[in-house]
């Protein structure tokens, strides 16, 4: 029956995060809409599907306390939007933009929907000049640059805890222009949302943060990255910031993904996972970029942990055919006490070119790169070679690339919680290369 303009009371099931109702005579793609059960307590919601007069709504919150009979659903003919402007600054919120910080909540200063605009592929500049991360592995070898995308692919056990905390403290943008960073933590432990909480207790105002916990509704894990990419680009290409998105783990949102899809009874693809996550996460990475004649730049570090350390796996294989490249963690180097236990030879950053070279670093940075490419590599090829016949088998000169190789992991590689600047960084790589000169020309 229905009991207003754009009200009913037609809910014919409830399944999870999802509500049915049917005889809806208007609905559109993203309406939101408000839903209130048999207390008067409210909550909101979004058409999800439409097919003919059912209509299919995801579910902002709690379902707990709805109805099938006396549960009211009203449309409110718009679309999903957030709040915007600098008063989000230094604030922590919520998966659905509530102020976790017990702080009343900013006045905005516009809305946008959370899709966000899309950048015209003509008006995107190439991403140019590197962000400074104080990790050597990153800075020298897989460098992050101003409108890139670049995934951080870990393991079960692995610190991409202690690594995440550590680049949300020491990133910084090298140079003049605000600095900003956006962090989206997705299903995280009371523990861990306790172990961020004081690193961003100490950034002051250059950060805002959205934080999911494990026992919130599941739909927020789709909801808090929307919203931090939403204020990123405001921030971004309204105020003019350079703004890094650091959003972790990507692992709880596409599980997360894959829960609703179920409820929805949608066709599962590989491993259970729709068939369009690819196209969901492509959404979610492409808003990161430049654009022409404009200041600002959306940056983006996701990270994710590979489900049985398999980078096969649909949720790495896919994040690594949108991005433009990846950090992999190392269970070996882990093992051996080396942190950040950045896996080199595996790793890659595409648009490296774009924030390196001569007159931004001290002396030639991409030949640098390759030199210590070359010697690394040789000496992690001649270790199977050392398990054979063991060291004292081997020439001298194989015996002097292994060295450089235990000296690469451990003075280059490894740094613990210590910030490397980017010239220090060169000047650890070219002492590593001067003393093994001799074998890498």
């Amino acid at each position: 029956m229905r009991l207003a303009e754009h009200r009913y009371r037609t809910v014919s099931g409830i399944r999870g995060p999802l509500l049915f109702l049917e005889d809806v005579l208007s609905a559109r793609l993203g309406e939101l809409v408000r839903i209130t059960d048999p207390n008067g307590q409210s909550v909101e919601g979004e058409v999800l599907k439409i097919n003919g007069s059912q209509v299919l709504v995801q579910v902002f919150g709690d379902t707990h306390g709805l109805d099938v009979g006396r549960t009211e659903v009203a449309f409110a003919d718009t679309v999903k939007q957030a709040p915007l402007g600098q008063g989000c600054l230094g604030r922590v919120f919520d998966g659905s933009f509530r102020p976790r910080d017990d702080l009343p909540m900013f006045v905005p200063e516009r809305w946008a929907p959370l899709t966000g605009r899309p950048i015209n592929p003509v008006a995107r500049a190439h991403p140019q000049e590197f962000i400074e991360t104080g990790l050597s592995s990153l800075d020298v070898l897989n460098t992050l640059v101003r409108g890139q995308k670049l995934p951080v692919f870990s393991c079960a056990g692995l610190p991409a805890r202690e690594i995440t905390e550590q680049l949300l403290r020491q990133s910084r943008l090298p140079g003049e222009g605000e600095f900003v960073l956006v962090f989206v933590a997705i299903g995280l432990t009371h523990y861990d949302y306790h172990f961020y909480q004081q690193t961003l207790e100490g950034m002051q105002s250059r950060f805002v943060a959205f934080i999911n916990l494990a026992d919130d509704p599941v739909v927020e894990r789709l909801l808090a990255p929307r919203l931090g990419l939403a204020v990123a680009e405001d921030l971004a290409f309204e105020e003019g910031m350079d703004v890094l998105v650091i959003m972790s783990d990507m692992t709880n949102y596409c599980d997360a993904l894959r829960e609703i899809a179920t409820a929805r009874e949608d066709l599962p693809g590989r491993r259970g996972y729709p068939g369009y996550m690819y196209s969901d996460l492509a959404a979610l990475y492409e808003r990161a970029g430049r654009i022409h004649d404009r200041p600002g730049s959306v940056t983006m570090l996701p990270v994710l942990t590979m489900p049985e350390d398999d980078i096969t796996h649909p949720i790495p294989d896919l994040t690594g055919y949108i991005t433009e490249g990846q950090i992999v963690l190392s269970r070996e180097l882990h093992q051996k006490g080396v942190y950040p236990p950045v896996d080199i030879l595996p790793s890659l950053s595409r648009l490296m070119q774009h924030g390196i070279g001569e007159g931004r670093t001290r002396g030639d940075h991409r030949e640098l790169a390759n030199r210590l490419y070359r010697g690394y590599a040789k000496g992690r090829d001649l270790r199977r070679l050392e398990a054979v016949v063991g060291r004292d088998g081997m020439l001298a000169e194989d015996r002097e690339m292994l060295d450089f190789a235990d000296g690469f992991e451990r003075e280059f590689v490894h740094q613990g919680d210590d910030r490397r600047g980017i010239g220090e960084s060169l000047d650890v790589a070219i002492g590593l290369l001067e003393r093994f000169r001799e074998v890498l020309p």
